[in-house]
């Protein structure tokens, strides 16, 4: 089962939750072109989020919710993760999740975003809890600075799901995706994947080359004409070449 897309700007009040919008198209239907998919939507969303933190110190909301990535921390605590292992927030956004992590006692970490609102964004809340330690940088994924690499973890959370819905070259940005991703990876590193748009068998076949299913994440399930399905999907992979 699939789910739909991601939700668009009339719904941006509830993108912290879990229960993604579902629709479940068949199969072989393809997600239609969204403005989500866009660098200047984002741009405009970051600069209205980066005023309202300004203005009432409002962070703006966590992509679906604080319990994706309490469930990321608990699998990486898990695995004995070391708090110096190097971390790759992958469109960070407000950099939330790069708050916890740090809360949670890991000390390397990066966080990039290719819009320049959403990493000033970050830098003015990362100030504001006193961590000085975490680099954040503007970045677009799809085309990598040399200067990153070497991360033991890379997580994205909703990142894939909106370079899909890009109006152009939609699978020559997946593949880039893929191919950024091994090249800032260190062998034998793990990637940690959140998605309302991508069920497991598709990210498997997406992420096929070079990655290796490890773990499924536990997610909230739930039922639509009387399938049993979730509503996000939460992978583990780890860089097998």
């Amino acid at each position: 089962m699939r789910r739909d897309v991601m939700m668009d700007s009339s719904m941006s009040s509830t993108h912290g939750a879990e229960d993604c919008l579902v629709q479940c198209p068949e199969p072989e239907e393809e997600f239609a072109p969204s403005k989500l998919g866009t660098k200047e939507y984002w741009d405009d969303a970051y600069k209205r989020e980066l005023q309202t933190y300004k203005d009432i110190g409002d962070v703006g909301e966590i992509w679906f919710g604080e319990e994706s990535m309490n469930r990321v921390i608990r699998w990486m605590e898990a695995q004995n993760i070391s708090e110096n292992a190097a971390i790759l927030d992958i469109g960070t956004g407000n950099g939330m999740f790069l708050v916890e992590l740090a809360k949670h006692g890991f000390s390397n970490l990066t966080g990039i975003d290719y819009s320049k609102a959403a990493v000033e964004l970050t830098i003015n809340i990362l100030k504001e809890e006193g961590l000085k330690n975490v680099k954040i940088q503007v970045e677009d994924f799809l085309n990598p600075s040399t200067e990153l690499k070497g991360f033991d973890v890379c997580i994205d959370k909703g990142t894939f799901d909106a370079i899909s819905l890009s109006p152009e070259d939609r699978e020559e940005a997946k593949k880039r995706y893929v191919t950024s991703l091994r090249t800032v990876m260190q062998p034998g590193s793990f990637f940690i994947i959140t998605s309302c748009n991508w069920t497991k068998e598709q990210l498997l076949q997406i992420f096929k080359p070079g990655f290796e299913l490890v773990h499924e994440l536990p997610t909230p399930r739930f039922q639509f004409g009387g399938v049993t399905g979730n509503s996000v999907t939460a992978l583990v992979f780890k860089q097998i070449d």
